[in-house]
């Protein structure tokens, strides 16, 4: 073979490779090898790699996620055998990327809800199924936008904090308790019992419901998941996360303003400002963000929004551009949405690690996202960044803690400023409806 012919030859197997390498991408991004690829360790690797490298600023128009994860999860096998994840946030997040799809599929067939009975309910959490727990309550036409399905618009409207799938012989039903009125209900739902075999991965680790219990205090918080863990939970570094310049571009760009012209200065106070024709934004030196649109009319190729479930979407893009960036080993959930006297629409996030909710000074949120009219008109952020510490402290077992509390309680950490903080049990309650 002549040499021109080998240069010839050499580049038509490049051309090859790389149309197969291309048709094999576009097949991932398009769903085609959904769950084939993820089950192979390498390709689900690259595959993550892939869609990294596309999503590294998400931008309105792409497909819904979700805003928040359950707080802790159950998984019971046909063995019986039950297994809690809750304050281990790679299991319990492995968990829900390997289960979420069952709750999904069963909120996408599932028909019109009936009141059952409280036993009924507790039967359902004894059997072969899953549980997811939310932190704070959340309306159900939430969830059925992150799942991309259609809900019964009769229970579109319901707020839960608990949903069981149960798997039965013939069929699987939908249970979820009304978080206003306590309510309990069951949907029947077309999801194949057959999924029942996928959760024998799961083997049991004595997690169980406080009803389960002998405490008396169970009685006012019976689905709160007791884990039968040491008392250890890890200490947690505390940091500012970015500097007020980098802050500063990240939420002009998240913004939609970088095309914009605008300046900046320190004023009296130490905080950097930037002031463009559209907007004023000022950062502080300890993370605090105040954005505010200064023109009501939209930006160039901004979409007025009126669906609130629309808004929460956007306004976990905006999270996802910014604090989430900086946050470390820390989560960002959204936590509530609710209107303002004057029509606004305020969505709100907060940070969470190791199973805990972080509560920050001066009853501050990690992030609170306000609508006016169908555009974002002002943004509180606190940039923060956390990591987990090498040292634990010992808290009281979560039984004792349920009868010393005489209620529901939560992990959480405070963060006024400190470097290091240590975790601590709260008594639980909640002020504000999940959207």
């Amino acid at each position: 073979m002549t040499k021109e012919k080998r240069i010839i030859e050499f580049i038509k197997t490049a051309l090859i490779a790389l149309l197969s390498v291309s048709a094999l991408i576009l097949a991932w991004q398009t769903g085609l090898f959904a769950g084939f690829i993820d089950s192979i360790p390498f390709f689900g690797s690259v595959a993550e790699l892939v869609k990294g490298a596309s999503t590294a600023t998400e931008t309105s128009g792409a497909a819904p996620k979700e805003a928040a994860r359950p707080i802790s999860i159950v998984v019971t096998n046909e063995d019986g055998e039950r297994y809690g994840a809750k304050y281990d946030t790679n299991a319990r997040n492995a968990a829900y990327d390997r289960i979420s799809s069952i709750l999904g599929e069963a909120l996408g067939s599932a028909s019109t809800p009936n009141e059952i009975s409280e036993d009924e309910w507790r039967e359902a959490l004894s059997g072969t199924g899953v549980f997811f727990e939310y932190l704070r309550p959340i309306r159900l036409s939430i969830l059925d936008h992150w799942f991309g399905v259609n809900l019964p618009d009769t229970a579109k409207d319901v707020f839960i904090r608990y949903v069981c799938i149960a798997f039965g012989e013939d069929k699987s039903r939908i249970y979820y308790q009304d978080a206003e009125s306590g309510s309990f209900f069951g949907v029947d739902t077309a999801s194949a019992a057959g999924k029942a075999q996928e959760l024998e991965i799961f083997s049991g680790n004595g997690a169980m419901f406080a009803f389960e219990t002998r405490v008396w205090a169970a009685d006012s918080a019976p689905y709160m998941l007791i884990m039968p863990e040491s008392g250890q939970h890890p200490d947690v570094i505390a940091a500012a996360a970015s500097s007020a310049d980098e802050l500063l571009y990240m939420v002009i760009t998240a913004l939609g303003h970088s095309e914009e012209k605008y300046t900046t200065y320190y004023d009296g106070r130490g905080a950097l400002v930037g002031v463009g024709t559209q907007f004023n934004i000022n950062v502080f030196s300890n993370g605090k963000v105040f954005y505010r649109r200064t023109n009501e009319l939209p930006l160039d190729n901004e979409t007025i929004i009126q669906d609130t479930t629309m808004m929460i979407e956007r306004a976990r893009e905006i999270v996802s551009n910014t604090i989430i960036k900086t946050c470390g080993a820390a989560e960002v959930f959204f936590e509530s949405a609710e209107y303002g006297a004057d029509g606004s629409y305020s969505v709100v996030f907060d940070y969470y690690i190791a199973g805990g909710r972080m509560f920050l000074r001066d009853d501050n949120n990690a992030a609170r996202i306000k609508f006016s009219s169908g555009i974002i008109s002002e943004i509180e952020l606190l940039s923060r960044n956390y990591t987990l510490a090498d040292e634990y402290t010992n808290l009281l077992p979560e039984e004792l803690t349920l009868a010393a509390a005489g209620g529901e309680f939560l992990l959480s950490y405070s963060d006024a400023g400190a470097e290091t903080l240590q975790p601590s049990w709260a008594k639980y309650f909640w002020l504000a409806q999940g959207g």
